[in-house]
């Protein structure tokens, strides 16, 4: 695609054996002209490029996140919550955008306005990832051990293929529920009930 005649911009493609590895700077760079692209970067720097998902995904993506305003709302004192277009260096160095997370008030009010920055520089305390048909299990599944391991304390990886849920939590082994009809936020996000009929339905 030319977006002008001075400075062209041409798309190309990738085979998945190719790795593009980029630096912190230049993945907000990237980041900033690529607004419709959910881009992450591990903490060995390569790219990874998240195209938009399906209908599906995003309606069930949008219930995650309404359930979890609506909590916020009535729990703004306790932290801030952000949706699936938020970025987070993690302390390894990687840069991840949960489909949902929230950040405890005190965690957040310790950041200085530069760790603050485009992409905040902390692991959020809660975390949750909703599989989409393309992604594969495996990933995800590495994806949330990263963030515990990197300083989150709840973590939830939604499965709708399998109707099933793998709750992580720090030094204990992950707990998967069979089609259960919701979720506990306990005592991480106090009082949050997640429904699961959307995801499921």
């Amino acid at each position: 695609m030319v977006t002008n005649s001075e400075n062209p911009t041409l798309s190309m493609e990738l085979p998945s054996s190719i790795g593009l590895r980029v630096t912190q700077a230049q993945f907000a760079a990237l980041a900033a002209v690529n607004r419709d692209l959910k881009l992450e970067r591990t903490a060995q720097g390569e790219l990874i490029v998240n195209p938009p998902t399906g209908w599906e995904t995003g309606k069930r993506n949008r219930s995650l996140t309404g359930q979890l305003d609506r909590w916020y709302e009535e729990n703004e004192n306790l932290g801030e919550a952000f949706d699936s277009s938020t970025g987070f260096i993690l302390p390894n160095g990687a840069t991840r955008s949960p489909d949902a997370s929230w950040v405890s008030q005190a965690r957040w009010d310790a950041l200085t306005t530069e760790q603050k920055g485009t992409f905040a520089n902390i692991c959020p305390d809660f975390v949750v990832e909703l599989r989409s048909s393309s992604d594969r299990l495996e990933s995800l599944q590495q994806k949330m051990r990263e963030y515990i391991e990197n300083g989150a304390t709840l973590a939830w990886l939604l499965n709708p293929q399998q109707r099933q849920v793998e709750i992580y939590r720090p030094g204990v082994e992950v707990e998967v529920l069979d089609n259960p009809s919701e979720l506990s936020g306990e005592g991480v996000l106090p009082g949050f009930v997640f429904n699961l009929r959307r995801v499921w339905g």
